[in-house]
């Protein structure tokens, strides 16, 4: 099998939780060898959620997984020296420590490009350095909210929630993810090294802003910052006779074959365009939910499969174990562990040459030290199991 688009990539991270994790987990997958530093007391994430072993559940062993655990203390001199002397072999460095942390520990960009002016550095942090909020603690539900999710959710459902996912935390792990590969890219180039910040709460408002900034964007404002379909009361799954179905009668194609096989009687000649449709999204909206309600879901669903329109039922996260699509398409891939089998939701690219795959569990608690170590002539405490 292929070793993957980035093997020969060494990755060394001192990252924990989720962000950092989930970026250099997507590296593992995809063949580059990514040495896992964690404190004598593991990464926090290893006692969250539930699994077969303390110290390895779910969370953990999902974004962890094909990575190698070496165990520093990086409060002492052996612990950074051993750091220092892996960083020397690395093509990345990535880390979630906030700027002073890092700094403090001798382990800046500057210090870091000394012993290897090639490396790719990768900051993950909650703010950037460059505003005056760079030092402030940051986690995924405080950067949700400081970036306006909760706010467009009451404008959706009348209540200021969290969205149900880590979706800051992924969110920047993935767009760490890309600038660290743009990094490497423009190393392949020049031979040259970088620094690079990627930040939780810039990551998260670029996001946000991507179609609420809306008529906020011009000089003098054509209107409030916010993408009025998407906070639409009414913008949910459709009530049927017997459940739910989600579907999106968007482009006029797709109106006009509805309205001509439903003939409802609220149909005006003002919803037939697009720009008519969007100037009253939620009443729109409202209508087709009336309509829906007089149909089973099965119903519904065999009917927009003849219009092509984009429908399909709710599933639960459990039913995405079972989908025929996700399975013809090897989403999922088993891996055998010291605790059993796990089925892994594997790599969701496919490349030609080069494929990603789960490369292997997630490791125990510094199970790779004296191995990591030993490559590089330093012999670990037999009796402390960390340096």
């Amino acid at each position: 099998m292929a070793d993957g688009p980035l093997a020969g990539i060494r990755v060394v991270e001192v990252t924990s939780v989720v962000m950092g994790p989930y970026c250099t987990q997507i590296m593992a997958d995809m063949g580059a060898d990514v040495v896992k530093i964690e404190p004598p007391e593991g990464d926090i994430t290893r006692n969250v959620a539930v699994g077969p072993t303390p110290g390895m559940n779910g969370v953990f062993m999902n974004v962890n997984r094909g990575k190698r655990s070496v165990v520093l203390d990086l409060r002492t001199e052996s612990g950074k020296d051993a750091l220092s002397a892996l960083i020397s072999t690395a093509d990345v460095f990535i880390h979630s420590m906030r700027s002073k942390a890092i700094a403090k520990l001798g382990f800046d960009y500057e210090s870091v490009a000394e012993l290897n002016p090639k490396i790719v550095y990768t900051n993950c942090y909650g703010y950037s350095r460059r505003g005056p909020d760079a030092d402030r603690p940051a986690y995924d539900d405080t950067i949700q909210a400081e970036c306006g999710l909760p706010a467009v959710q009451k404008q959706l459902t009348g209540d200021a929630t969290y969205v149900a996912t880590i979706m800051a935390d992924k969110v920047t792990g993935l767009t760490a993810l890309y600038a660290t590969m743009m990094g490497l890219f423009h190393r392949e180039r020049t031979g040259e090294g970088q620094e690079v910040e990627v930040s939780m709460f810039e990551t998260m408002a670029s996001f946000m802003l991507v179609e609420h900034a809306n008529g906020a964007m011009f000089d003098p404002p054509l209107g409030p910052a916010v993408y009025p379909r998407t906070v639409a009361p009414n913008r949910r799954p459709y009530e049927t006779k017997d459940g739910h179905v989600a579907a999106l009668i968007y482009n006029d194609k797709h109106w006009a074959a509805f309205i001509e096989a439903i003939q409802p009687t609220w149909n005006r000649d003002e919803y037939a365009t697009l720009t008519g449709r969007a100037k009253q999204i939620d009443t729109v909206y409202g209508l087709v939910a009336q309509t829906m309600r007089e149909r089973t879901t099965k119903e519904w669903l065999d009917l927009f499969g003849e219009l092509e329109i984009p429908a399909t039922p709710i599933n639960s996260l459990d039913a995405l174990f079972d989908s025929p699509q996700l399975n013809a398409a090897g989403m999922f891939e088993t891996v055998q562990t010291s605790t059993g089998p796990v089925r892994f939701p594997g790599v969701p690219t496919w490349f030609s040459r080069t494929p990603g795959r789960v490369r292997g569990p997630a490791p125990e608690l510094g199970a790779d030290t004296e191995d990591v170590l030993g490559e590089l002539g330093i012999t670990p405490p037999a009796t402390e199991g960390a340096v």
